[in-house]
């Protein structure tokens, strides 16, 4: 059995690995700002290399993994706290705590949904499906995204999803810092606004994709 400390440390390494993850989903997805023609064929080479790179196979199973035990080892942390009566990584140095690091249980949650859905509509069907092909002979994930982007209802889904990742980013980074021992009154401010600012660059940007698809090709 993990300790509590163990499970930290695990949430916090599971947490920053997924971090850095989206900062390069993020840079990939970027190129569906571009024009049409050139995103279209683009963004499904960027694909179709991902797909088919031994090395992006292997961190695809770190992440995978990293998916798992980050939402199991929150689900158990979170359950253990209720249960003694204490507030999940509330904060024991006197200030008071945010609401959304007293909820990042339910913040959490929220993710995992949005994750399932957001696997279910695009990697399932890229891996498993059959998707159409582009001019180039690629699978055209470029159009599945705009499909699945110009339902209102996903880009509703997809716009809380996001901000709902802000504040756990938020938070989570900070606790992560913390955890890492990092906490030092030089740092913290830096680390906290760093912090703080990447959250809201992803977040937003991640929530601008689908807005910016659903408005450009209705």
């Amino acid at each position: 059995m993990l300790s509590t400390l163990s499970r930290k440390m695990l949430m916090c390494l599971t947490g920053l690995f997924l971090s850095f993850f989206l900062l390069i989903h993020f840079l990939g997805n970027l190129q569906l700002f571009l024009p049409q023609e050139q995103a279209h064929l683009q963004f499904n080479a960027y694909s179709h290399f991902l797909s088919g790179n031994i090395v992006i196979k292997i961190v695809s199973y770190v992440l995978y993994a990293s998916i798992i035990l980050h939402a199991l080892d929150g689900l158990i942390i979170t359950l253990k706290n209720k249960k003694s009566g204490a507030n999940y990584q509330s904060d024991r140095r006197g200030r008071a705590s945010k609401w959304y690091s007293r909820n990042m249980g339910i913040l959490g949650t929220l993710l995992l949904i949005f994750q399932v859905i957001h696997f279910q509509n695009f990697w399932y069907i890229y891996k498993f499906g059959n998707p159409p092909l582009d001019n180039n002979g690629n699978k055209d994930l470029y159009i599945l995204v705009v499909t699945v982007f110009k339902e209102w209802w996903y880009v509703v889904i997809y716009v809380i999803s996001m901000i709902a990742l802000c504040y756990h980013l938020i938070h989570g980074i900070y606790s992560a810092v913390r955890t890492l021992g990092l906490f030092h009154p030089k740092f913290v401010q830096w680390f906290k606004t760093v912090g703080i600012a990447y959250s809201i660059i992803i977040s937003v940007g991640f929530a601008l994709m689908p807005v910016y698809v659903f408005f450009t090709y209705r």
